[in-house]
């Protein structure tokens, strides 16, 4: 009897030994012990109770009974249970492909799958490290098969993901690229607790090279009037050279200039106005001459584009006296042949706002109630020493003023980070100081302020020319009387008004918006690098303009040479509706895009260059991979030394694995193989006693 009872309690303690089980409340063990000592006390009274004569059979019968009998009491009681088990974890090696073209275009493509094979293939690498693959170009995703195909490159971004997928981990990442970036931030100073051992890919050797590496353009301008242009060019070389820059439209040149470039000058800024001379969108293309031994000349050239406006605007100057200020303005904004410019004063009641699109407020009283009741957009306030600021700051227009009855000359500081429309530095410094109440200016609404306030020969941050834009709706401030001077110096300067009248022109032109609302508008670029996404946005009202969710929108595109026609329908996305474009040729094309049973279009055009942003690059940047690398504490490899970087990463001993315990609680009624036990316990009971006729 002895012999079977220790049998049972063994195979007990062993169930519980093997899985690790710990029980939460000390309760259970009370409920479990009774469970035993019921169990054990019904399969007793069956087969030893009153039992004149005990076969042996009866022994595995009772042990089978009492078995079964305290797994289903187990099951009753229902134990939370705490599984401890241990799990050994690797280091992490993150191994990042640059998937771009720049790789195709340095021909680098068997090198790079060449890396790839190698690290997978390293026997020692895969035990130590648990590996992780991905490409990136202007994404970031689980590798899966290299196409070379992306066409930019964000390695910036690529870096970022993988350290916070990584986060808290012990992992190194090898950074398989060529180093050459074409958007994102700049990876070099990226932030990183995980070294970064990058295998550069690509020719290193420094060639000559020159390209136009940034374009700065306003989107649109008004019919015969001047556009600005500003071209930044970059020289990468030792020897003194010369070149040529010119813009060309439909391949008829209209402007040239020689520039030269040193090791010591690399840097040429070209700034031009280019006039308007027809209606639409208008493109152009800038080049810069090759140079003697240059590699890369397909970086010499880029295109812009400019949409220009045969529009009339009519500008009303509102002010309650007279000042010279008033008739430089009208001077200088109507020297645009596109505009007109009434001067009225505020008192006038049959002034009808309606006729204009643009207003000047000239040194606003609480005579302007009306007017800044009627007009929320559209204008340019212009302070000085005769304007009621208690009345403008009760406006919530975005400034309030704690002005004084003193007045104070203010010079033009120019900022060159103002981002809301391009405008050169004119010599802003040089021009004579504006005149205002003195008083500090706190700006409460987002601004950009292109000019600020230099006084008692101190520079401040505070503006002197800002300008708003919120909800669609645009204002600026001028914080001073006396602009007529600066007409005036301009002349005596240059011999002519161009500089102060463009200045003004591009205030006034970003202010201005002759645009009727629409209930079908499409946003696309005018201009696409070859082979990148295109996706053209369309919005998309009801009559009440709320939008609209349940149109069906469709898209024909139609290359202008060819004629060819493509169709595609609209997907919604959020709160718009997207299409994207795949697979076009180099080449301009039309669009319409239609809303289904609405006689409702709208039309556009964009057109798509032979320049590819991801052949710009001579050589591999080993600069600024070397900089990463040094940052992180990493180390720059070859990709013929690829195997010197695993057997280093091998034996790093700061790479190592680590063992972690894992508790997890379960319920014992999870675990359904014991009612199977149960059930073939009792089968083999019940067989057991069938077979020797106890049943």
């Amino acid at each position: 009897m002895k012999k079977e009872i220790v049998l049972f309690y063994l195979i007990d303690i062993f169930i519980f030994t093997y899985y690790k089980i710990r029980l939460v409340k000390s309760t259970t063990i009370i409920f479990i012990v009774l469970a035993v000592l019921v169990s054990v006390a019904i399969a007793f009274f069956q087969y030893f109770y009153k039992v004149r004569r005990t076969p042996k059979v009866h022994i595995l019968l009772f042990v089978l009974k009492a078995l079964s009998f305290f797994l289903v009491g187990l099951l009753l009681i229902n134990p939370k249970l705490k599984i401890i088990k241990t799990e050994n974890i690797k280091p992490i090696l993150s191994v990042l492909v640059d998937n771009s073209l720049s790789t195709q275009f340095f021909k680098e493509e068997q090198n790079v799958r060449n890396v790839l094979s190698e690290i997978q293939k390293d026997i020692a690498i895969q035990e130590k490290f648990e590996i992780q693959y991905f490409s990136f170009g202007k994404e970031v995703g689980i590798l899966d098969t290299l196409s070379f195909s992306d066409t930019q490159t964000n390695i910036s971004k690529a870096i970022d993901a993988v350290n916070e997928l990584n986060k808290d981990k012990n992992s190194a990442l090898i950074l398989v690229t060529d180093g050459n970036q074409t958007q994102g931030n700049d990876y070099e100073f990226v932030a990183s607790k995980n070294k970064i051992f990058p295998i550069i890919v690509g020719d290193t050797t420094q060639y000559q090279d020159i390209q136009i590496s940034q374009l700065n353009v306003n989107k649109y301008s008004y019919l015969q009037n001047k556009f600005p242009v500003e071209v930044l060019l970059y020289y990468e070389g030792k020897e003194k050279v010369s070149s040529t820059f010119t813009i060309q439209q439909n391949e008829r040149r209209i402007f040239s200039k020689k520039v030269e470039f040193s090791s010591e000058n690399p840097v040429q800024t070209i700034t031009t106005n280019l006039l308007s001379t027809k209606k639409g969108l208008q493109y152009y293309t800038t080049s810069i001459s090759k140079i003697n031994n240059e590699k890369n000349i397909k970086n010499n050239y880029k295109s812009f584009s400019v949409e220009v406006i045969d529009e009339q605007t009519k500008v009303l100057l509102l002010s309650s006296f007279l000042h010279p200020d008033l008739g430089a303005l009208k001077k200088a904004i109507e020297s645009n042949k596109q505009r007109k410019v009434d001067i009225a004063f505020v008192h006038n009641k049959n002034i009808d706002l309606e006729e204009y699109q643009f207003y000047v407020l000239y040194q606003p009283t609480s005579y302007f109630k009306k007017i800044f009741e009627k007009i929320s957009s559209n204008y340019l306030l212009i302070s000085g020493t005769k304007t009621d600021w208690n009345f403008i700051n009760a406006q919530n227009i975005g400034i309030n003023k704690r002005a004084i009855n003193q007045t104070e000359e203010y010079t033009a500081i120019y900022n060159p980070n103002f981002l809301t429309f391009l405008q050169k530095d004119v010599g802003f410094n040089e021009l004579p100081p504006l005149q205002d109440k003195f008083g500090e200016v706190l700006l409460n609404k987002e601004a950009q302020s292109l000019l600020y306030q230099k006084y008692a020969g101190v520079e401040t941050t505070q503006p002197l020319l800002s300008t708003f834009e919120e909800s669609g709706k645009k204002h600026a401030v001028l914080f001073g009387e006396g602009i007529w001077k600066w007409r005036a110096a301009s002349y005596l300067k240059e011999q002519n008004f161009e500089s102060f009248d463009t200045f003004i022109g591009n205030i006034v032109q970003y202010l201005v918006s002759n645009k009727k609302r629409k209930r079908l508008e499409v946003t696309s670029e005018r201009l696409y690098p070859a082979n990148a996404p295109i996706t053209i946005t369309a919005f998309y009202v009801d009559k009440n303009y709320q939008f609209d969710n349940r149109a069906s929108l469709e898209l024909v595109l139609t290359n202008k040479d060819t004629k060819e026609q493509k169709s595609l329908p609209f997907s919604l996305m959020n709160n718009s509706y997207q299409v994207s474009v795949e697979g076009l040729s180099s080449g301009e094309y039309s669009y319409k895009v239609s809303v289904a049973n609405q006689n409702i279009h709208n039309y556009g055009q964009f057109k798509i260059t032979d320049y590819q942003i991801e052949e710009q690059f001579t050589n591999a940047n080993q600069k600024k991979l070397q900089a990463l690398a040094l940052k992180t504490s990493g180390e720059v490899f070859f990709s013929n030394k690829s195997k010197e970087l695993l057997d280093a990463l091998v034996n790093d001993e700061s790479y190592y694995t680590t063992q972690k315990s894992i508790t997890k609680e379960q319920n014992l009624i999870d675990w359904k193989w014991i009612l199977f036990l149960v059930v073939a316990l009792l089968g083999i009971e019940w067989f057991i006693r069938k077979y020797y006729g106890k049943i």
